[in-house]
C-alpha cells in the first residue's frame, strides 16, 4: 500500500538548512530565516507516490482551498502571520513551494507534478512532545498503486467479491471516491457475546451489509467489508485488510454484553494512548517510515511513526464524536459513551479506525432494537450520516 507521509518539526525558530537522506527519498528542512512571525518551517517528505509537506506554525490556523488547477495548488492561512517571504524546491510531487504574506495570514502556492492532486489537508494541533501546530498538506497521484501481491499472503483466502472489486477498480482509473473499511465483528467459529437466541456475529453482519449498500448507493464510496459471510476472519487480518485497501476509514462493528441485563446503550472505542507500541507490531520493513530508519538515522523511523499515529488518533477522535451525535438520536448511548482501549482492530497506526458497540445482546430492549430490521436500519442510516459529515466537514484534522 502507499503509505502517507509525515515529518515532525520542533517548534520555536530555525536557522540553515537541516538534511537527513532517507534511501531515495529526502527529508528536507526549507532554508529559513529567523522570523518574529507565526510561520516557522516548511519541510517535505515521500517521493512520487506520495508527498507531505508540513508547515510548523506557532499558533493555530485554518486553511481554505483557493485553487487547484494548471499544475498548482493555492491554499489560504487564515491567521497565519509571516515576517517574509519563503519558498524552496520541491520533493516527490512537489515541484516547488512558497509562502507569502498576504491580508489576514499567509498564501500557500504548491507547484505539483503532472498527475499529481491533493489527497487531504488537515491541521495537527500540539500534544506528545510537539509544542506548535502543523499544517499538513498530502499528495498523491490521480490513480493510486495498489500493495504488491506478496504482502500479507494469508488476505488472499480472504478476497471477498467486494475487496476484489476495490483492488481492480483501484488498478482500471482514477477514484476519488473515499474508502470505508466495515467490519462485521466475530464470524464463523466465533460467535461473539450471545443473547437469548441470537448471536452477536449475525447482528454485526446484517448491520455492515446494510451500511455498505446505504454508503454504496451515493457513489461517492467504495466500500470493502472484512467478511460478508458467517466465516472466521483474524483480528490482525482485519486490520490488514484495511492498510492494504489503503482506507480512508475504518469501523467495526459489535454488540455489547454484560451480567446486568438492565444496563443498555451504544458506545464508541478509539484506541488508547496506553496502546500506541502494539500498533508498531503491525509495520514492516516495506512501510516509509521503517524504511527510513533503515537508511539513515533508526530515530527518524520512530518519528515519522509517531506522527502519522498520531494525527489518525485525532481523525479517530473526530469521527467518534461525530458517531455519537447521530447514533445517539436513534438509540440510548452509555453515560460514558466514549471509550478508549487498546482493541486488536484499532491498533493500525495510519488508517483512522473506532469500534461501534451498537447496544447491548443481553439487554432485552437493545436486543430487539438491533434483531428488528427497521430500527437496526434507522441505526445504520445514522452511521452512514455520520461518515457523510466526517468526509464533508473534515472538521479541524481533516481535509479543508
Amino acid at each position: 500500500m502507499d503509505e502517507v507521509f509525515v515529518v515532525r518539526m520542533s517548534h520555536g525558530r530555525w536557522v540553515g538548512v537541516m538534511l537527513l537522506a532517507v534511501a531515495g527519498w529526502l527529508l528536507s528542512l526549507a532554508p529559513v530565516p529567523v522570523l518574529a512571525g507565526d510561520l516557522n518551517a516548511v519541510r517535505l517528505g515521500g517521493d512520487r507516490n506520495a508527498t507531505r509537506l508540513v508547515i510548523d506554525l506557532s499558533d493555530e490556523t485554518s486553511g481554505r482551498l483557493v485553487s487547484e488547477s494548471g499544475g498548482k495548488v493555492v491554499v489560504a492561512l487564515s491567521g497565519a502571520e509571516l515576517a517574509a517571504p519563503m519558498r524552496g524546491k520541491g520533493q516527490g510531487l512537489v515541484r516547488s513551494w512558497s509562502v507569502t504574506p498576504q491580508a489576514g495570514g499567509a498564501r500557500l502556492t504548491i507547484e505539483i507534478a503532472e498527475g499529481a492532486q491533493v489527497r487531504r489537508r488537515f491541521l495537527l494541533p500540539p500534544g506528545e512532545g510537539a509544542p506548535g501546530y502543523r499544517y499538513v498538506v498530502d499528495l498523491a497521484p490521480a490513480v493510486q498503486r495498489t500493495a504488491s501481491a506478496p504482502a500479507a499472503a494469508q488476505l488472499t483466502s480472504l478476497r471477498t467479491p467486494t475487496a476484489a472489486a476495490s483492488r481492480k477498480g483501484a488498478k482500471a482509473r482514477a477514484d476519488s471516491r473515499r474508502i470505508v473499511v466495515i467490519d462485521a465483528g466475530h464470524g464463523g467459529k466465533d460467535p461473539g457475546a450471545i443473547g437469548g437466541d441470537r448471536q452477536e456475529k449475525d447482528l454485526t453482519l446484517a448491520a455492515a451489509l446494510s451500511l455498505r449498500d446505504r454508503l454504496e448507493r451515493t457513489g461517492r464510496y467504495r466500500v470493502v467489508l472484512t467478511r460478508d459471510r458467517d466465516v472466521y476472519v483474524p483480528l490482525d487480518t482485519r486490520v490488514q485488510i484495511a492498510r492494504k485497501a489503503n482506507a480512508d476509514l475504518f469501523i467495526s462493528l459489535h454488540a455489547d454484553s454484560g451480567p446486568d441485563e438492565s444496563v443498555r446503550g451504544a458506545s464508541v472505542y478509539t484506541l488508547a494512548d496506553r496502546a500506541n507500541g502494539r500498533s508498531a507490531r503491525l509495520v514492516t520493513r516495506d512501510d516509509w517510515f521503517m524504511k527510513a530508519g533503515y537508511h539513515s538515522d533508526q530515530s527518524v523511523s520512530g518519528i515519522l511513526f509517531d506522527l502519522t499515529q498520531r494525527a489518525t488518533k485525532n481523525r479517530s477522535a473526530t469521527f467518534a464524536q461525530l458517531l455519537l451525535d447521530e447514533v445517539g438520536d436513534e438509540q440510548a448511548l452509555l453515560r460514558r459513551s466514549h471509550r478508549e482501549a487498546g482493541l486488536a482492530v484499532l491498533l493500525a497506526p495510519d488508517v483512522p479506525a473506532v469500534l461501534l458497540e451498537m447496544g447491548f445482546i443481553t439487554n432485552p430492549d437493545d436486543q430487539a432494537f438491533l434483531a428488528d430490521p427497521a430500527s437496526r436500519g434507522r441505526l445504520v442510516s445514522a452511521v452512514a450520516s455520520a461518515i457523510e459529515t466526517y468526509f464533508r466537514n473534515d472538521l479541524r484534522v481533516a481535509t479543508r
